[in-house]
């Protein structure tokens, strides 16, 4: 489980980056777009870069890659 991986200070800023990222998005509450941002998260943290300005990037990158899906 990724609650195993990760201490309870990492794992509070990953979960504040996906709802931050979310926020914003237009589709942000569907739970397909969480489970995409996520994963991206989750893929960022696992590479050690576990800051909120780099989880941040990750999420926004996520949500790149939906929108450019959606054109």
């Amino acid at each position: 489980m990724i609650e195993e991986r990760f201490d309870s200070h990492t794992l509070a800023v990953m979960n504040f980056a996906l709802d931050r990222v979310c926020a914003d998005a237009l589709h942000g509450e569907e739970h397909d777009t969480r489970k995409r941002v996520a994963r991206y998260i989750i893929k960022c943290a696992r590479s050690g870069r576990t800051t909120l300005p780099e989880l941040l990037e990750a999420g926004q990158q996520a949500l790149a890659k939906v929108a450019a899906a959606a054109e």
